[in-house]
């Protein structure tokens, strides 16, 4: 049997629980990937430490914990900033970020938007919101739309390369890219907007996405 991937998975500020993303992904830790969680890595993540895992899960947005809504990118502070990341990059690492890993604009971390590149615009309150897929793209491999109850997030494109695969639909908040895949050098970078509540990570559909999302990010699929 092989070994399972390593997936470094960032999760935890005021408005995302860390617990959503654990319960979420603790029946799939084993099978899917090997998941490696944590929530204030501030004084954890450094260059060398990021190094060994080809994929970064970010499902964290710019607040440092749910207890301290600082920005964790913090100049000077941090040792993994929006650099470090564009380098890891660079040399074959992958960013999959999901959810609240699309909160950053002008305003929190703009570096970190440019990187992945999405700005942060709204949503409006949970509601009912039916996901696409669109064209033909892996990751929708499998996948028919469907809908789930979750914040329906508005992102504006920024950069060029952006390969949407993914759109999503509701009543409040009209039709929106809600996925898209983007390459920099060697490296991967991945988006998915949905995954507020438990029930959408639970979500058979959404899990399959996760999957071939992880696989895309790998270069197996």
């Amino acid at each position: 049997m092989s070994e399972l991937v390593k997936i470094l998975v960032l999760c935890d500020d005021i408005w995302h629980p860390a617990e959503v993303i654990e319960r979420g992904l603790a029946d799939l830790d084993g099978k899917l990937a090997s998941f490696d969680f944590v929530k204030d890595p501030k004084d954890i993540l450094t260059p060398d430490f990021i190094k060994d895992y080809p994929i970064i899960m970010n499902c964290k947005s710019h607040n440092l914990t749910s207890g301290n809504s600082a920005d964790w990118f913090e100049n000077g502070v941090s040792e993994v900033g929006p650099a470090e990341l564009e380098e890891y990059v660079r040399e074959g690492g992958a960013i999959l970020s999901v959810h609240a890993g699309n909160t950053y604009n002008d305003d929190h971390s703009p570096d970190y938007a440019a990187l992945i590149g999405n700005k942060f615009v709204t949503h409006p309150p949970r509601c009912e919101v039916t996901i696409y897929p669109e064209g033909d793209h892996p990751i929708t491999r499998g996948i028919t739309p469907f809908t789930i109850r979750d914040e329906h997030y508005e992102i504006e494109l920024t950069g060029e390369g952006h390969d949407v695969f993914l759109t999503s639909v509701s009543e409040s908040g009209g039709r929106q890219v809600a996925g898209y895949t983007k390459e920099s050098r060697k490296g991967r970078i991945c988006i998915l907007t949905p995954g507020h509540i438990l029930s959408v990570w639970k979500d058979e559909n959404f899990r399959l996405l996760l999957g071939n999302a992880i696989n895309w990010c790998l270069g197996s699929i």
